[in-house]
């Protein structure tokens, strides 16, 4: 990648795959944790796969992103179209916009922060490439990137991650049916608190407790399983559809229900469609489950 500039104390950080802390700076991996899971079936069909739960895999995976779309650089590329998963939430959500059940989304992008975007593509190209953004650094060239393609930095010259400031900045912008990306119990409930009428879904579950986990279910619309077995506990009286087995999504209102729906009948993919219990698990989740 050639020479870029980067502003004084560049530095984001990301709890990426397994939960791992892993620091970037200056378009360069300086820190890789240690995972808290030792396998994902998910991190195993990457572009550049996780196939064993080892700082030095993950390590690969991250340089891989920063290579291929300049993940976490000012080159970042911001669109992308192509469903890297079926039940993913990006994918959900860029569903939710072509098929007019919501008009934005609020998540977190590498080098803007807190971010409302408009269109598919925008959505796709941030959300399916990036998860478990913890801080991150703003650079104006991703930011202007981002607003050439439908949407806007909620906090620029911070990069601030504050999705209950994106439901808010939403609204104020006269766009009603939203969909927000949150992480953790209290921020399910500011932004419901903040956005009644937003359509949650809640990501990064892996690691919460038994408590958080009821208190997420009871006010998400969605809720991705990640490694986390309190969530598929707590799911299990709650959810109304599964997608997915090996790292599931529930839906847990008729809302979220309908998006799920609807990603369903747009999608090509040959089908399997049952009804039972759930959740369904056929042994195929991370593991361990934590």
């Amino acid at each position: 990648m050639e020479e870029m500039e980067y502003p004084e104390n560049d530095e984001h950080v990301i709890e990426a795959i397994g939960r791992t802390r892993v620091v970037i700076r200056q378009g360069r991996v300086v820190e890789v944790g240690e995972p808290v899971i030792a396998d994902c079936p998910l991190a195993r069909r990457f572009a550049v796969p996780v196939d064993t739960m080892a700082s030095e895999a993950i390590r690969a995976n991250m340089e891989a992103r920063i290579r291929s779309f300049g993940m976490c650089t000012p080159a970042r590329e911001v669109v992308a179209e192509t469903d890297f998963v079926l039940f993913g939430a990006s994918e959900l959500m860029m569903e939710g916009i072509r098929s007019g059940l919501i008009e934005a989304a609020v998540l977190a992008c590498d080098g803007a922060g807190t971010v409302v975007v408009s269109t598919p593509e925008l959505v796709q190209g941030i959300g399916g490439r990036m998860s478990g953004l913890v801080s991150t650094t703003p650079y104006p060239s991703v930011i202007e990137r981002i607003r050439l393609h439908g949407g806007f930095a909620v906090s620029p010259e911070t990069g601030t991650i504050d999705q209950v400031a994106g439901a808010r900045a939403a609204l104020e912008h006269g766009i009603s049916r939203i969909a927000v990306t949150v992480a953790g119990a209290r921020m399910t409930e500011e932004v419901r608190k903040a956005a009644p009428d937003a359509l949650i879904i809640a990501v990064h579950t892996t690691g919460l407790s038994s408590g958080e986990a009821e208190r997420v279910v009871a006010a998400a619309d969605i809720v991705t399983a990640c490694a986390s077995g309190t969530i598929r506990e707590a799911a299990r009286t709650r959810a109304l559809v599964q997608g997915g087995t090996g790292v599931p999504i529930f839906a847990l209102t008729p809302r979220g229900k309908a998006l799920v729906m609807a990603k369903l009948s747009a999608t090509t993919m040959p089908l399997l469609v049952k009804g039972g219990p759930l959740p369904e698990d056929p042994g195929r989740a991370p593991s361990p489950l934590v």
